[in-house]
């Protein structure tokens, strides 16, 4: 098969486009052809190789949600079959999805509805994931809460924004000044322009804030916009004290098809979107993370494998 191999940790010219051998499916595992894979941020944090993400073996296939179509069943699947498509997110600590075909557990993947193509199931694999987790699971976010998101016109959390709005909170969010009419779209009461405005002007009136951003200044400046008892989640990390009178919490982001299902009921109750997707092909996947490391993105990156 044809994969975007990572020949060493380094640069975006460590990529490069060649052929890998095929998976098998073992016990429990399907093949999927893959058609559609999405960029993550933590991509090029593989790449670079930088502290808990440095790899010990190369080539490495990089990339962890996808969409496609079964191709190969192994013993003890039941609930798949050749031909159905689905989508999905490898378990914690796999990759493998810049790539023509991966092997995966049946059990943490599900059916992609026709009404959604391949490359919208791709972008909405581990960003959903990740923010039922957060704003649902890890939060609690309660109708009449004011939340706070971090870089809103990121795929975490864009889709943080509307699930936020479905539960009835009131959302503010920070982006740069070109995308604010495209959070205000996803539902964000509230834009604060991070370029030109500090955040922490609007006083410690939140529930709970989303980071989705990380750095030091960042979240020691969240802090200060919490009221007493209330939550932050993070999904980036950062040194810095922590304010003793809120929670602060980091999600645990289960590869499930629970979760999964459950983005696609808020899919079908037009709760939320697919988000705002940027094509790429496979081969071009060094210029792919060159803008995911610049963060100025709205929504997805996503590779057009087939």
């Amino acid at each position: 098969m044809k994969a975007m191999l990572l020949t060493n940790h380094g640069g975006p010219d460590m990529l490069r486009y060649g052929e890998a051998p095929d998976p098998a499916a073992g016990p429990g595992e399907v093949v999927v052809d893959i058609h559609a894979a999405s960029v993550n941020g933590a991509d090029p944090k593989v790449r670079r190789g930088k502290g808990r993400y440095q790899l010990d073996k190369f080539p490495h296939i990089l990339g962890r949600d996808f969409s496609g179509v079964v191709s190969q069943v192994g013993a003890g699947v039941t609930d798949f079959k050749i031909g159905d498509a689905v989508f999905g997110v490898l378990d914690a600590g796999h990759e493998g999805t810049y790539a023509e075909k991966l092997a995966i557990s049946a059990a943490i993947i599900a059916r992609k509805p026709a009404s959604l193509s391949h490359a919208e199931a791709a972008a909405l694999g581990l960003v959903s994931l990740t923010a039922l987790t957060a704003i649902e699971d890890t939060a609690k976010l309660k109708a009449g809460e004011t939340i706070l998101i971090q870089g809103g016109a990121g795929g975490v959390a864009g889709f943080a924004i509307e699930l936020a709005k479905h539960i009835g909170a009131t959302v503010i969010t920070t982006a740069s000044a070109r995308n604010h009419d495209y959070v205000r779209g996803l539902g964000a009461d509230r834009v604060i322009d991070y370029n030109t405005q500090d955040f922490t002007g609007i006083g410690p009136i939140c529930d709970v804030v989303f980071d989705t951003v990380g750095g030091e200044k960042v979240r020691a400046d969240s802090y200060k916009v919490l009221k007493p008892g209330g939550r932050l989640v993070w999904i980036s990390p950062a040194e810095g004290p922590v304010r003793a009178d809120v929670t602060t919490l980091k999600p645990d982001v289960k590869r499930d098809r629970a979760h999964l299902e459950r983005m696609l009921a808020l899919l079908a109750a037009k709760a939320i979107q697919p988000p705002a997707i940027t094509h790429f092909k496979l081969a071009d996947a060094a210029k792919a993370h060159e803008i995911s490391e610049g963060r100025h993105l709205q929504g997805k990156l996503v590779f057009d494998v087939r």
